[in-house]
């Protein structure tokens, strides 16, 4: 028993308290999110009449204004500072769900997931350029992975939250769900802007000139971190996102099997995100990136398997092994890759750093259902191994990268040994004549 009280002891992860507000008011935005967003297509077609083509061209629009916002996102954070940022995306959001009631035409629809794209495009770099000033850069890894449990356990208990409350019978149930997550827009702003205060900009850097993206882009290792990052996105997520679709229609799994399946992939990351984290201390990043990507490969290759020779009952199973597979991959990535971006940008750059890198998550969102849905379509099987494959190309990607990257950046930032003085040592030092 004490054993384990150490061990608990030893996750603590020794945060900032502003950081922690900070999480607190994600858990409950991330909430509101996973409230509404299983959710949304479901209203877009059974509840507006919407058809699916259009629910589908609603969200490649929102990712299309997340990234078409992302590079201007990226200079106001380095003129105003991330969580002025992250309160007007956070506001930008809240107005777009508040309206959602009111869409009765695709273009509404198309209108409003510009808006919360929009939104998107100030949250997501807010969100990490405030977080990696509020927090030590050896203490990152843990802030960023934090956030990776405060997503999961947020959207995961929305989802379960959501499937209670919303019901094709009663239009008005949906009505609710939008409102319930507009006031999580407003709660977080609320906590921003009351209780959290940014750091100025160091001394040193404040005598900097402020510089502009031509710099950044002036940055190859940086340019090849997010270039693999569009693949992470692309197939890594995106590309899993297809499994829903899959294990109903090609496996015959029921839509109970399917919720579980995420909730598996959930509760996953919520357990053992912190050890994760813990053991990735004064390891280096870019290997844990292409194991990340080794266990997405091989979390494609099971489904392929499970879809392939098993169908209901089964292949669920076998697809919530995958999914956990996959899951154990994402808790390598959240300790890893903020703070990554973190410490290759200069801090006066840390806004357009950050940008870039989430447009490079737009991207991924666009381009994974656009080739896996076609090959979804053509030949679902083959959605897998071709998967499975660019994970593998990116792994390799991931260590060939690392040999270019300065020193300083190759290793998550171990805390430094504690050392005791001995007991020997007299208390007063011994003074003339003694």
């Amino acid at each position: 028993m004490r054993t384990l009280a150490a061990y608990l002891r030893g996750l603590d992860p020794h945060l900032p308290r502003m950081v922690w507000l900070v999480q607190a008011g994600g858990v409950v935005n991330s909430l509101g999110n996973g409230i509404v967003f299983p959710f949304a297509v479901i209203y877009l077609h059974n509840v507006r009449g919407i058809s699916f083509a259009e629910a589908g061209a609603a969200l490649a629009i929102g990712g299309a204004a997340a990234l078409a916002a992302g590079a201007g996102a990226g200079t106001v954070i380095d003129r105003v500072g991330g969580r002025n940022t992250l309160v007007l995306g956070l506001l930008l959001q809240l107005v777009a769900f508040a309206l959602f009631p009111l869409i009765r035409e695709p273009w509404h629809a198309y209108a409003l997931f510009s808006l919360d794209g929009i939104g998107s495009a100030c949250f997501w770099p807010g969100q990490s350029t405030l977080l990696s000033r509020l927090t030590p850069p050896e203490a990152r890894h843990s802030a960023y992975a934090l956030q990776r449990v405060s997503m999961n356990l947020g959207v995961g208990l929305g989802a379960l939250i959501g499937g209670l409350i919303a019901t094709t019978a009663d239009p008005s149930s949906f009505t609710r769900l939008f409102l319930i997550d507009a006031a999580t827009f407003l709660v977080f702003a609320t906590i921003l802007v009351a209780f959290v205060r940014e750091p100025p900009v160091s001394e040193l850097e404040e005598h900097e000139e402020p510089g502009s993206y031509r710099a950044v882009l002036r940055d190859r290792n940086f340019l090849a971190f997010i270039g693999l990052n569009v693949l992470f996105v692309a197939v890594g997520y995106e590309v899993f996102a297809l499994l829903p679709p899959f294990a109903k229609n090609y496996a015959g799994v029921n839509e109970r099997w399917v919720g579980f399946i995420w909730l598996a992939n959930t509760l996953l990351i919520v357990l053992i995100q912190l050890p994760v984290a813990k053991a990735l201390e004064g390891r280096r990043r870019m290997a844990a990136l292409a194991l990340m990507n080794v266990l997405w490969a091989t979390a494609a290759l099971i489904v392929l398997a499970g879809g392939h020779w098993l169908n209901d009952t089964s292949a669920a199973l076998v697809f919530i092994t995958a999914t956990m597979v996959f899951g154990l991959g994402e808790t390598l990535q959240g300790p890893t890759q903020a703070p990554l971006v973190a410490d290759l940008a200069p801090e006066q750059l840390r806004g357009r750093y950050f940008a870039l890198s989430a447009m490079s998550w737009s991207a991924g969102s666009i381009l994974g259902p656009a080739v896996g849905g076609a090959l979804l379509g053509w030949q679902p099987l083959a959605v897998w191994p071709v998967a499975a494959a660019v994970c593998l190309f990116s792994a390799a990607g991931c260590l060939a990268l690392e040999r270019r990257l300065p020193e300083r950046v190759r290793r998550t930032p171990a805390p430094e040994p504690v050392t005791l003085a001995p007991l020997a040592q007299p208390l007063v030092a011994p003074g003339p004549g003694t």
